[in-house]
């Protein structure tokens, strides 16, 4: 339990979010309301489906809100209404006008997964590893008009695993920032806010499915990051005799041949230069498998080109 509970407007939306909204409550804080983006049409029949943070806002029986957008007066007035310390912003998919910036009393911290400034934006865990980044974390940032340019109150580092993927690295940053912005509350009154440095800065745009594709021509560490960077989604693709694989986890190994050739029975797959070695892969319509259950249905020999 925290000694200095704070009334918290929450701001989240996908799973990521949600860890941080259990830890805000476990630490004994107040949730004055929690906003998320309004449900989607997903699956197959389309229906609107509510968001992971939704989901769990009414499993707790918590005041939840989804506005379309909050530039009307009337949706900033309802915010500014809840008359909360602080509210707490991870993954919410709005952008926040000033008058929400400005409405709690100690303003709006937010949660990012990266070591700020690098990595700014939409998806910075599928481009730290896509960049091959060997380190990154969280920071709990005070918010302003620009896009993640606020000062940094609290940052923490993590390796990145040699295997690892954007699945896995999301999991543990998620319960990293849980616990930072824990700490960050604790401590709000001693914490420095510190500016970000104009060096340095890079922006991880939205991930497009047009990205997917690979290409064995590139290098094998560019193919093993493509492959982890997308995993689990929307998953790094080839086509083989019309239909559609994704590749969900690899590793760069030893080998040499064409590219897109299938080196070996283990799935090794040659690139431009050097070899990947594919762990776990999924068919169209099928669930993902790993290799040795997957080549027991789908073999691929060797000398297959992909």
């Amino acid at each position: 339990m925290t000694t200095t509970p704070l009334r918290i407007v929450f701001m989240g939306t996908p799973e990521f979010s949600v860890p941080v909204l259990d830890a805000l409550l476990e630490a004994g804080h107040e949730i004055a309301a929690v906003y998320c983006q309004p449900p989607r049409p997903a699956g197959r029949g389309k229906k609107d489906r509510p968001s992971p943070v939704q989901a769990r806002a009414e499993a707790l029986a918590l005041d939840l809100r989804h506005p379309v957008s909050l530039k009307d007066k009337a949706a900033q007035a309802e915010f500014a209404a809840l008359n909360a310390d602080v509210a707490v912003v991870v993954a919410y998919g709005l952008i926040l006008p000033q008058a929400i910036l400005d409405a709690p009393t100690r303003g709006c911290l937010n949660i990012h997964a990266s070591l700020l400034p690098r990595w700014r934006g939409a998806a910075p865990i599928h481009r730290a590893i896509m960049a091959g980044d060997t380190e990154t974390g969280v920071c709990i940032m005070q918010m302003e008009a620009g896009l993640d340019t606020g000062p940094v109150l609290l940052q923490k580092h993590t390796r990145i695993g040699a295997e690892e993927t954007t699945g896995q690295l999301h999991n543990r940053l998620s319960d990293m920032g849980a616990a930072a912005i824990v700490e960050a509350l604790d401590r709000l009154e001693d914490l420095t806010p510190v500016p970000q440095d104009d060096v340095g800065v890079t922006y991880a745009d939205k991930i497009d499915k047009s990205e997917a594709q690979l290409d064995w021509a590139w290098r094998a560490a560019e193919v093993d990051r493509h492959i982890r960077g997308l995993s689990p989604f929307p998953g790094a693709w080839c086509d083989i005799n019309g239909q559609r694989l994704k590749f969900l986890a690899s590793r760069v190994t030893s080998g040499c041949g064409a590219p897109g050739e299938v080196l070996d029975d283990a799935l090794t797959v040659a690139c431009g230069q050097g070899a990947v070695e594919i762990l776990r892969l999924q068919r169209a319509g099928k669930g993902p498998q790993d290799r040795e259950t997957f080549l027991r249905g789908f073999p691929l020999s060797k000398g297959t080109r992909l």
